[in-house]
């Protein structure tokens, strides 16, 4: 295979590194199995994967002899390349002598933080370990520090687009009117027969949504076949694509020539399925899943002659405190952080989600709840604030506000749980720990400002005449509850719009 010059360049960062375990992040649609389906073979491979597709999609790209270890098939002692299902291998590691394999490649390496993925990598002793992921930094994941060393190749949805090896993406909220917040979760995502019967009655919205917005050539992801099949009953031309769909390959190329306008489809064209051309997809299927959410939508990344771009329509409705994967995961934005009546303006071209994320997050209902997301956020971390007083922006960077619009920033954490600051790479407690220092040292007299539990101290009294006045004049817009407003709410909004506050 011809590789791009990110490709090799990938390969030849892994291939000089000494024995150890190592993480590449490269976006979907960039060809992350085909980058490490090339990586020269020193001896034995175990790829590793928790999904039947992704076991079997990479053993294409191999010329030599391969294996399959799930459910009932087995590899044999000479298969050169060993493609496993970790739930599989999980329960038959005695048959592999621990030394067997050279290299171990786990993809989408953001699960490798569970039981199962950790007991197969501890019985093995490769010399590389080297996990693949398409996931973006998001600091509420599990830390994968005890599974990676370091991350060594990075190349993101952004530099795709920018290289032109993806296509520019649209993104649009469209609210379909279901209610999800009393959905189970299950193995990290909404339970599928809980779902479907929520998304029932949704099918008017979704087909109006695709009248309105979509862009020619649309795939539609539906909750369940029956969600699926009511959908394309509402547009004309549409086609449902199940698993059990046998003229797939046709049903692609016909949609690829234009013939069918529509494919409705369900958790069929999630991943390893070329599409050529797709101009619009519409997310009808909720998920609380990164990558699921990532391979839907890397199903219309593709560059074709015929489109200018890729039009993204979320279909959200109501979700309780459960987190759900829209246009914004795709960069990493938690959208917790974002007053529910303010997400909808989290919309347009993907390279503005950013600063329309960090904007929407101005406000303050926000400013009010920092504390809370904060103090969520580190519980789930298991990190030590040292009571500062930071705020935490849409795309998990953290913010200590000081007098005269100073202030000192954390920048959000990697997939290791680790950030960069003052120029030291290190981990996310020990940024914490490093600023903690420097306001002792530096800013002892603005206490008041950033030490949290000195300004909870005396925070539950009504807020001052004299902080009323400063957020009337800077906050006119907003509605604000002054009656109720205790002197902490105060605080915590002038540090936002001032660097600092008045008792």
């Amino acid at each position: 295979m011809e590789l791009r010059d990110y490709q090799q360049e990938c390969i030849n960062k892994l291939e000089e590194l000494p024995r150890g375990r190592y993480l590449v992040q490269m976006a979907t649609g960039l060809g992350k199995t085909v980058t490490f389906a090339s990586l020269p073979r020193h001896g034995d491979v175990l790829l590793l994967s928790h999904r039947e597709e992704l076991v079997r999609q990479p053993l294409k790209y191999y010329s030599c002899k391969t294996g399959v270890e799930m459910a009932d098939k087995r590899s044999s002692p000479d298969d050169e390349v060993v493609s496993a299902s970790v739930q599989s291998i999980v329960h038959r590691l005695e048959k592999f002598d621990p030394y067997r394999f050279h290299t171990i490649i786990v993809d989408e390496a953001h699960h490798a933080a569970a039981k199962t993925y950790r007991k197969v990598l501890e019985y093995f002793k490769p010399e590389k370990v080297i996990g693949f992921t398409a996931t973006p930094n998001r600091s509420d994941k599990a830390k994968l520090c005890d599974i990676f060393d370091e991350i060594v190749f990075q190349r993101n949805l952004l530099w795709g687009i920018k290289n032109g090896y993806l296509c520019d993406i649209f993104c649009r909220r469209i609210d379909i009117g279901y209610d999800l917040s009393q959905v189970q979760t299950r193995h990290g995502d909404y339970a599928p027969g809980e779902l479907a019967q929520a998304m029932a009655g949704t099918e008017d919205a979704i087909a109006e949504a695709y009248r309105r917005y979509a862009k020619d050539a649309t795939l539609i992801f539906a909750a369940s076949i029956d969600h699926a099949q009511r959908i394309a009953e509402k547009i004309p031309g549409a086609v449902v694509v199940t698993g059990k769909t046998k003229n797939r390959s046709d049903i692609i190329r016909r949609f690829t020539e234009r013939e069918i306008p529509c494919i409705v489809n369900c958790m069929v064209f999630t991943e390893g399925t070329d599409m050529p051309l797709v101009e619009t997809i519409i997310a009808a299927r909720p998920t609380q899943s990164d990558s699921l959410y990532a391979q839907m939508v890397g199903r219309g990344l593709r560059l074709h002659p015929e489109k200018e771009k890729l039009t993204l329509i979320d279909c959200v409705g109501i979700t309780g405190k459960k987190r759900l994967c829209t246009a914004p995961t795709l960069l990493g934005i938690d959208m917790a952080s974002i007053p529910e009546k303010k997400q909808q303006e989290v919309e347009g071209m993907l390279f503005e989600l950013p600063m329309k994320a960090e904007h929407a997050s101005d406000c303050v209902q926000s400013w009010i709840r920092n504390s809370e997301i904060v103090s969520l956020w580190a519980k789930q971390q298991q990190i030590d604030m040292r009571d500062i007083n930071f705020f935490r922006m849409p795309d998990g960077s953290l913010i200590c506000s000081l007098e005269k619009r100073q202030s000192l920033r954390i920048p959000c954490q990697d997939e290791l749980g680790n950030t960069t600051y003052g120029d030291q790479y290190m981990t996310m407690q020990q940024a914490i720990d490093t600023v903690y220092k420097e306001l002792l040292e530096c800013y002892p007299d603005q206490r008041y400002i950033w030490d949290l539990s000195a300004v909870k101290r005396w925070g539950s009294d009504p807020a001052s005449d004299a902080q009323k006045k400063l957020i009337r004049r800077r906050c006119r817009k907003e509605e604000i509850d002054y009656e109720r407003l205790t002197k902490f709410q105060a605080s915590q909004i002038l540090n936002r719009i001032m660097g600092g506050m008045t008792s």
